[in-house]
């Protein structure tokens, strides 16, 4: 037995570790997901020698890690942006991964030449079906990266409500594999069954989340992030109970929040990312100790022909046949079908089958490894270069971190937001005493390239400056209608 202190040492040193070691990965031009499995691997029992392969614990682990990273995803998205690519979102994160998990397993079939059966190949494939959304995230929110068009919606939307069918795909092939026999018909009643109620629920739970924390008016500020992490919990415990999607309903309940007005809000926000990135350190180091490098050599070709299938093949024709008939042109449609990265997801979902002791349960996580592995190394180091290459990407425009952040506690009435002064508006080089502000509405500070402005009476605006301002929700639509009525090109409002 190891102690208390010990163990509570090894997991912050690793967290520490990964953490840290991010800064590495720029300077590498690896992607950082790949980092935090390094330092598990470097830590597992093969090297350092921490013993570590409990299925059921990284299960729970990685299960709860994976139900914050979607909240936070779901909480940071867009509805305005995700609402005009919506439809063939929904198609590529349903019916999209359902193609992807059969073309792949049944390639998994041919290639190991029947050694394993049909049903276990299809586990395979409902594993590594869905593109990750820890992976997807942590690249297309990073600084690097900027997308022309719908793209980076409908990929993050994608990435963000894909892991439910994933999920309810393994859980399915696992029950197929211990119940021989039973017809796969099962697959559609079922699937609409836990889809409906987890999206429901996590409709439900958002909504009252809403309501409660404008009302609730707790006395010490750091409880309203509590009450964060127990709607978390709670909407994904109470969906799985009542026969739900859970992955779904957090991912869900996240974007209503998400696109609400509430008590704390920007704080939730900043607070659920921080959560989002200490859970992908957990799991992705988590995995790395689960990882033996010692055995990955018998089953590393079976893996990257998988994966190299999955990438080049399966992908690809999901997403072409998933987008029949939309107006994204063929760049756009080849560019998605390489935003395919799998990541922790797969490996969280591999041990279900483990905590069942399916056959060659092992051998399955250490193929899933592989393939989550070449993914992530080849995808998420291409994934910009594809973008020039196919003239898909914007300019990246460098933003600094304001020095000033506001809360809405429920009293002040107004509200903070960032308006940008797009490029040949009539308000440049006019001084803000000038600009004739609705009553409520005042300028606290501009962003001015990487640089900010104190602002004056006498401060000259120009072109591309970012004004935060605060004013009530009222004069805050005026001085949008007033930038609006003197641009052809609409200024972005945003909340600061």
């Amino acid at each position: 037995m190891i102690a208390l202190p010990e163990v509570l040492t090894i997991i912050a040193l690793l967290i520490l570790a990964g953490a840290c070691a991010s800064k590495v990965s720029s300077q590498l031009n690896v992607p950082v997901l790949v980092i935090f499995l390094a330092v598990g691997m470097l830590a597992g029992s093969d090297v350092l020698g921490i013993p570590f392969d409990n299925a059921v614990v990284a299960n729970a682990i990685g299960t709860v890690a994976m139900a914050f990273i979607l909240f936070s995803g779901g909480f940071d998205t867009s509805w305005k942006n995700v609402k005009p690519v919506l439809g063939y979102g929904a198609v590529l994160s349903s019916i999209g991964v359902l193609l992807t998990a059969v073309f792949t397993g049944l390639f998994a079939y041919a290639v190991t030449g029947g050694k394993f059966p049909l049903e276990w190949c299809l586990l395979l494939g409902a594993i590594v079906s869905s593109t990750d959304a820890a992976a997807v995230f942590a690249i297309l929110r990073s600084r690097s990266v900027s997308l022309k068009g719908r793209l980076q919606p409908l990929l993050e939307f994608e990435s963000g409500s894909n892991d439910p069918m994933a999920a309810f795909l393994t859980i399915f092939m696992v029950g197929m594999i211990q119940s021989p026999g039973e017809s796969y018909w099962m697959i559609l009643p079922s699937f609409l069954i836990k889809m409906s109620i987890g999206l429901l629920i996590g409709f439900a739970w958002g909504k009252l989340a809403v309501w409660l924390y404008n009302r609730i008016d707790l006395e010490y500020d750091g409880l309203y992030y509590v009450l964060g992490i127990g709607f978390v919990l709670l909407t994904f415990g109470s969906s799985e109970w009542c026969y739900g999607n859970g992955f779904m309903s957090v991912y869900v309940a996240g974007l209503v929040m998400g696109n609400s007005k509430f008590v704390f809000q920007n704080g939730l926000g900043r607070f659920l990312d921080g959560m989002a990135w200490l859970m992908q350190v957990l799991l992705f180091v988590m995995l790395g100790l689960l990882v033996f490098p010692s055995r990955l050599p018998e089953v590393a070709l079976t893996g990257l022909l998988v994966a190299f299938f999955l990438m080049l093949v399966a992908r690809p024709l999901a997403v072409f046949l998933g987008m029949i008939g939309s107006n994204f042109n063929k760049r756009e449609r080849l560019f998605v079908s390489w935003v395919g990265l799998r990541g922790g997801a797969p490996i969280m979902l591999v041990t279900f089958p483990m905590m069942a002791n399916t056959p060659n349960a092992w051998m399955l996580f250490e193929i899933v490894f592989i393939i989550v592995l070449a993914s992530v190394l080849i995808q998420g180091k291409t994934l910009m270069p594809l973008a020039r290459l196919l003239h898909l990407d914007k300019p990246l425009r460098e933003t600094s971190r304001s020095p000033l952040t506001f809360e809405n506690t429920g009293n002040a009435g107004s509200q903070t937001a960032e308006v940008e002064v797009p490029k040949g508006s009539l308000l440049a080089g006019k001084k803000l005493v000038e600009l004739h502000l609705p009553e409520s509405a005042l300028i606290l500070l501009i962003r001015r390239g990487g640089a900010f402005v104190v602002p004056r009476g006498a401060t000259e605006i120009q072109e591309r400056d970012v004004l935060m301002v605060i004013a009530n929700d009222e004069d805050l639509k005026e001085l949008e209608r007033r930038l609006q009525a003197s641009v052809s090109d609409t200024p972005a409002i945003r909340p600061a």
